[in-house]
């Protein structure tokens, strides 16, 4: 007899629902995150248990790990593509576990991709780069709306980022102010120091896969950005289309369209934020220093605003390195741009 598990995964808990080929409920109980205590579970329908489906949630590494290190086949369910029956009056954990388990019996569990265990830590401190790179760029624009609003001054962030602890005194003639400057300025120091610490230890550690080489052909794509997208794509094979992957990469509107005016929006938070960042810094470089596609962001710019013509610029560069990445060719200007 085939029996199917579902977990329902929680911060501090877990809902595990067994079934058999029929449907039938043979397991149905509530359990501490304790990986002992679900093996334990686990263990009494192991013979005959075709897979276990994990909810992929925030914290589901050290589960899935666990259960695979042990022999099970594990299946990381993509919740924000499960359709459910929306005339239900009441859901639970344990109609949530039954539930997982049920589409995989059925072959029909939209599932998400387990990344290999031993690449995740990089992943994780590129991620955090990115995090501090986003909290940098805050404190740079604070700074520079504070002085416009006081002095009527306008600083790019490189001038910013260069300012000295003397020169911040001269500007505002409030000591309030300049303690907030110093402050700020102090942050952005120390964040900048913080990134350069993540890349010098990442630099060494890991090297563009041989199918990624040719992504840092890509004007605006240098090594960081490439171990970036590296290490969030995994492997290219799982995305059939490269509308597939331009979408994961949350490069695509997400507008509901009828009858030529908008409807309402589907779920734009839908993909990788990571990968969508890291195409929009691709983008803003890409624009300095390759003329074709600096003419087609100042035609998109011309008819929208500039977070637009950004994403548009961004979705052309991420269906390119799909391209790039599956083919195993060279950035091609004149092809991408005309």
């Amino acid at each position: 007899m085939k029996t199917y598990a579902g977990i329902d995964l929680h911060s501090s808990n877990n809902y595990i629902g067994v079934i058999d080929a029929k449907d039938n409920r043979l397991y149905s109980k509530r359990h501490h995150n304790l990986m002992p205590d679900i093996l334990k579970v686990l263990g009494k329908f192991k013979a005959t248990l075709q897979g276990v489906v994990v909810e992929s949630t925030y914290n589901w590494y050290w589960l899935v790990d666990g259960l695979m290190d042990h022999g099970y086949r594990v299946h990381l369910a993509n919740p924000s593509a499960i359709k459910t029956y929306e005339g239900l009056k009441h859901t639970d954990d344990t109609w949530d576990s039954f539930w997982l388990a049920h589409l995989l019996r059925l072959g029909i569990l939209p599932q998400g991709y387990i990344y290999p265990k031993e690449q995740r830590p990089i992943r994780d401190l590129l991620r955090r780069r990115q995090l501090y790179v986003r909290h940098k760029t805050s404190h740079i624009l604070s700074l520079q709306s504070m002085i416009t609003r006081n002095r009527g001054l306008n600083f790019d962030g490189s001038q910013i980022q260069r300012f000295r602890d003397d020169f911040v005194k001269k500007m505002f003639d409030c000591a309030y102010l300049v303690f907030t400057a110093q402050n700020q300025l102090a942050t952005i120091r120390f964040l900048d120091r913080q990134i350069k610490e993540i890349e010098a230890v990442v630099r060494p550690q890991i090297q563009l896969k041989p199918e990624f080489e040719k992504l840092v052909t890509i004007p605006g794509i240098g090594d960081i950005l490439g171990l970036t997208i590296m290490s969030e794509v995994g492997d290219i094979k799982r995305f059939a289309k490269v509308g597939h992957y331009s979408s994961y990469c949350r490069c695509v509107s997400s507008k509901k369209i009828s009858n030529g005016k908008k409807k309402g929006e589907n779920n734009k938070k839908n993909g990788n934020r990571y990968l969508g960042w890291a195409y929009v810094e691709a983008a803003n470089f890409c624009k300095r220093h390759c003329p074709g596609a600096r003419r087609f962001y100042q035609r998109k710019l011309a008819k929208t605003n500039k977070i637009v013509a950004i994403k548009a610029l961004s979705n052309k560069l991420a269906k390119a390195s799909y391209y790039i990445i599956r083919d195993q060719v060279p950035f091609d200007a004149n092809k991408l741009f005309g």
